[in-house]
C-alpha cells in the first residue's frame, strides 16, 4: 500500500483526540447553559418556560351540603362544568368563537371575545364560564368543534343547588359564581367552602407533553352543615304562613316551630320568600329572614310573660280578683281595652284569657320598673339570640333604671318595646319549658360564624328565669285563651289536644316618621299538650289588609301548624283535664 494514503487517514491517536476536543466543547457550552439557567436567572428562564408551555388548572372544591335534621339535603353540589379557553388556540378565530359562546351560553359577548384573545398577554388558560349545567356546556363545545375550532375545553365545576326550591330559602341563602351572598351560605363559608386544588402539566401541539410537568394538588371538599330544620315540617310551615298572607291580604309574616325540650327551631318560615334556584328574580327584600331581622312591638302575647313573672315574684296568684274600670286615667294618656266595656270584674287569669290592657296594668303595679325589666331580659327580650343568622335585631327594651311609669305600663301589656319573632317564640317556650329559657338553635352541633362565634345545640345555654310552679300556673291561665266561651281565640286550639296560647296585637311603627302608621301586627304563641308541652308554635302576620286580631288571622294558622307538629312527631294527647281556672268573680 503506498505510504500517501496512509498520512492522508491519520492515526487513529489523532483521531481520538480531536473526538474528545469536540466533546469537551459540547459538554462545556451545556454546562455553562445549565449554570445559566439554575444559577443566574432561573426565574426568568422558568417563567418564561411556564408561558410558553405550563398550564395551571383550578381544581374546585365541593362544596359542603347543609342538611336538614334528618340528613336530607336543603342545599348540595351537582355536576357543573366550566369552559375555558387556550388563548394561543383561539385568538385568531376568537370572532365566531365568541359568537358560538355567548349565544350558547347566555354570556357577555364582549367578555367572551376578551377572554378568546388573552387577559394578559401571552396566558395560555382563560376562564370563559362557570358553574354551567353539563349538558349546556358539552353541548356549546361541540358546537365549537363541529366549525371547526380548537382551543376551548371544559372542566370539572360543581354547581349549588337547592332541591327544594323555596324551603327554608331565607335561612340558607344562595351563592354567587364564585363566593356566598346571604344566608348559612354565607355566615358558615369557611366550613362549606373547603379548599380548591390545583393541577400543573405542559402543553405542547395543543396537547399534554407526556414526559412534562404534570403535578396535582389536591381540592379538599367543605363540610356538610347540619341544621335542626325538618325539611317537611318547614315545608308545611311556609305553606300555611304563605295562605295565610294571601287570604288576608298582609304584607309579611313568620312562623316557627320550636322543640320545647331542647330549643331546637324544627321550622322558621318567611313569607313572601324566594326560589333559591333563582334568587336574581327575587325582592331584595324577601331575601333575608324578617323573623331576626324585623324588630316590631309583640303586643299581647308579651303579657304571658308579664304574668309568669308577677306570679314567681309572689305578687299575684291566677286567681286573684281585679276590678277592671272602662279606662284607665294614666299619667300621660288614658289606657284603654281592644273590647268595650263598663266595669267588669276579672280573675288574674281571666285578664290573660280575655287580653285585657288595662287589668295587665293594674296588676303590674306591684312591680318597679327595675323589677319587671330584669325579668323580661331574663326571658330574652333586647338582645340578640345569636343563631347564625347574619343582621339579626336585638330588639328594644329599655333600661328600668330609666324607664318611666308610663312606659312601663306600656311595656307590661306589650307596647313601647320590640322583639324578633325568634326572641319571642323563645320566651313563650321559657314557660311550656317548666320556667327554664334554653337558647334556641337552628344548627346541630356546633358551627363557627364568620364572626367567629361558637352557635348550636351544644352550645344552647340554660337559664332558670320563673319557678315551675309559676311556669305551671302560667300555661294553665294560657289554656283559657283557647277555651270557647273563657278565652278570645278558641279558633287556635288543637282539637283533642290542651292548648295553651296567647293572642297579640300591636300597632306598627313606620320607620321614617317614628310613629303608628294605623297598621297592626297580629300573632299567636303558644305550646301543645299544655299538661305536657313537646312544641312552641309562634305566628306573627305583619300589616293584614283585612281586619282581624291575633285570634282571628294567625290563631288558625297557630292551630293547623301546632297540629301537624304534633301528628308528624307522633305525640298523643295527654287526656289530661282542662283548666278550670275562673275568668271572671
Amino acid at each position: 500500500m503506498p505510504a500517501n494514503r496512509t498520512a492522508r487517514r491519520g492515526s487513529p491517536q489523532l483521531r481520538l483526540r480531536v473526538g474528545l476536543i469536540l466533546i469537551a466543547m459540547v459538554l462545556s457550552f451545556f454546562g455553562a447553559r445549565l449554570v445559566q439557567l439554575q444559577g443566574i436567572d432561573p426565574k426568568s428562564y422558568a417563567a418564561m418556560a411556564a408561558k410558553e408551555g405550563v398550564q395551571t388548572v383550578l381544581l374546585p372544591a365541593e362544596r359542603g351540603d347543609i342538611l336538614d335534621r334528618n340528613g336530607v339535603p336543603l342545599a348540595d353540589s351537582i355536576q357543573g362544568k366550566m369552559v375555558v379557553a387556550d388563548p394561543l388556540m383561539t385568538a385568531d378565530d376568537a370572532p365566531a368563537i365568541a359568537q358560538i359562546l355567548s349565544t350558547g351560553l347566555d354570556i357577555d359577548y364582549f367578555r367572551t371575545l376578551n377572554a378568546l384573545r388573552g387577559r394578559d398577554e401571552g396566558s395560555r388558560f382563560e376562564y370563559v364560564a362557570r358553574r354551567v349545567p353539563s349538558t349546556v356546556a358539552t353541548d356549546v363545545l361541540s358546537q365549537v368543534q363541529e366549525a371547526g375550532y380548537n382551543g376551548v375545553a371544559v372542566e370539572d365545576d360543581p354547581i349549588r343547588d337547592y332541591p327544594a326550591d323555596d324551603v327554608a330559602a331565607n335561612l340558607l341563602g344562595f351563592m354567587g359564581t364564585d363566593e356566598p351572598l346571604g344566608g348559612f351560605e354565607r355566615t358558615f363559608d369557611e366550613q362549606l367552602s373547603g379548599k380548591d386544588g390545583s393541577a400543573r402539566y405542559t402543553i405542547g401541539g395543543g396537547n399534554r407533553v407526556p414526559l412534562g410537568e404534570n403535578s396535582v394538588v389536591p381540592a379538599r371538599n367543605g363540610e356538610a352543615l347540619r341544621t335542626t330544620i325538618d325539611l317537611d315540617l318547614q315545608w308545611f310551615t311556609q305553606r300555611v304562613l304563605t295562605q295565610t298572607l294571601q287570604k288576608y291580604r298582609a304584607e309579611s309574616g313568620v312562623a316557627l316551630v320550636m322543640d320545647t325540650r331542647t330549643g331546637e327551631l324544627l321550622a322558621l318560615a318567611d313569607a313572601p320568600t324566594f326560589d333559591a334556584n333563582k334568587p336574581l328574580e327575587a325582592d331584595k327584600e324577601d331575601l333575608g329572614s324578617r323573623a331576626l331581622s324585623d324588630a316590631y312591638e309583640p303586643g299581647s302575647v308579651e303579657k304571658v310573660l308579664t304574668a309568669a313573672s308577677l306570679i314567681d315574684a309572689g305578687k299575684v296568684t291566677p286567681r286573684q280578683k281585679f276590678r277592671i274600670p272602662s279606662q284607665l286615667n294614666r299619667q300621660d294618656r288614658p289606657i284603654g281595652d281592644w273590647f268595650d266595656h263598663g266595669n267588669i270584674r276579672l280573675t288574674m287569669t281571666g285578664i290573660l284569657a280575655k287580653s285585657s290592657n288595662i287589668g295587665t296594668v293594674l296588676a303590674a303595679d306591684a312591680f318597679t320598673p327595675q323589677e319587671l325589666t330584669t325579668y323580661l331580659r331574663a326571658f330574652g327580650l333586647g338582645q340578640r339570640t345569636d343563631v347564625g343568622v347574619r343582621g339579626e335585631s336585638p330588639g328594644i327594651l329599655t333600661d328600668g333604671d330609666v324607664m318611666t311609669s308610663q312606659t312601663k305600663d306600656r311595656v307590661a301589656f306589650g307596647q313601647s318595646l320590640s322583639v324578633n319573632a325568634v326572641q319571642m317564640a323563645a320566651a313563650v317556650n321559657t314557660i311550656a319549658n317548666g320556667g327554664v329559657r334554653i337558647a334556641p338553635s337552628l344548627i346541630q352541633g356546633s358551627a363557627t360564624t364568620d364572626e367567629g362565634v361558637a352557635v348550636g345545640t351544644d352550645n344552647a345555654e340554660a337559664t332558670r328565669v320563673v319557678s315551675e310552679r309559676a311556669a305551671r300556673q302560667t300555661a294553665r291561665m294560657m289554656e283559657r285563651v283557647t277555651h270557647e266561651g273563657a278565652g278570645v281565640a278558641p279558633m287556635a286550639a288543637v282539637p283533642g289536644y290542651l292548648t295553651a296560647g296567647k293572642t297579640g296585637t300591636a300597632q306598627r311603627v313606620d320607620d321614617e316618621c317614628g310613629c303608628y302608621d294605623g297598621s297592626t301586627t297580629v300573632s299567636f304563641g303558644g305550646f301543645a299538650p299544655a299538661d305536657d308541652p313537646r312544641f312552641t308554635v309562634y305566628v306573627a302576620v305583619h300589616s293584614p289588609g283585612i281586619d282581624g286580631g291575633g285570634a282571628t288571622v294567625a290563631g288558625p294558622a297557630f292551630a293547623r301548624i301546632l297540629g301537624y307538629a304534633l301528628g308528624r312527631y307522633g305525640v298523643p294527647p295527654t287526656g289530661g283535664k282542662a283548666s278550670r281556672l275562673p275568668v271572671e268573680w
